[in-house]
């Protein structure tokens, strides 16, 4: 992976994660990104089995918020510090990031009741998004970016880092549909399982020294 580098999300680096998600007509239906943090106009749309891509959406929809506010938001949230990434470089162009941040910046997760209800003490920093270029799937990018994200997290100062991936051991799954990517990436990495989180998540942590 030598001919990847990784750089934190900011504003200097903000028109090459842009350039990405605009490739992609703004991720998970246009979402940019923003579903994860701290909004208060943000309504939680969830449906039974985890999956909210068309019911975020909709929601947008009611709310009056489109593709293009969404992007504002984003930027605002970046702008401010508000909003932190892991972004993979190809060369100058940005294939792949792994969101992460305290929980206050990131509160939203799926399966909230639940993760909740077996919660002992909230974690210190959250990743709980990955996105990948579409043709950049297959290659082992999001495993930089996660790598990226941890170091990221050391420089911060370290701390209890949770992780929601998806367990899907019989079955394969596009890429383009594993928000958090999987269990076993994961464990490559160091995590440990702590508990189930809905259907089809579960819950996993590592402890990052300081940097």
């Amino acid at each position: 992976m030598s001919e990847y580098t990784v750089k934190p999300l900011g504003p200097d680096t903000w028109e090459a994660f842009a350039a990405l998600a605009e490739r992609h007509n703004g991720v998970w239906g246009g979402c940019w990104c923003v579903w994860f943090h701290n909004r208060p106009d943000l309504r939680i749309c969830e449906g039974p089995d985890g999956r909210h891509q068309a019911l975020f959406h909709r929601g947008c929809a009611e709310q009056g918020r489109t593709l293009e506010s969404n992007r504002d938001i984003k930027q605002r949230l970046v702008t401010a510090g508000r909003a932190h990434a892991a972004l993979v470089f190809d060369d100058d162009v940005a294939v792949a990031w792994c969101e992460y941040g305290t929980p206050e910046e990131l509160p939203n997760i799926y399966h909230r009741k639940e993760y909740e209800a077996g919660l002992d003490r909230l974690p210190d920093y959250r990743l709980t998004c990955f996105f990948v270029d579409r043709d950049y799937r297959r290659k082992g990018v999001a495993a930089v970016a996660l790598q990226g994200a941890l170091e990221l997290i050391a420089l911060a100062g370290g701390g209890v880092v949770e992780a929601y991936p998806h367990e899907t051991p019989d079955k394969k799954v596009s890429a383009s549909f594993l928000y958090s990517v999987t269990r076993s990436m994961f464990e490559q990495a160091g995590f440990s399982y702590d508990r189930p989180k809905g259907r089809k998540n579960c819950v996993m942590s590592k402890k990052v020294a300081p940097a």
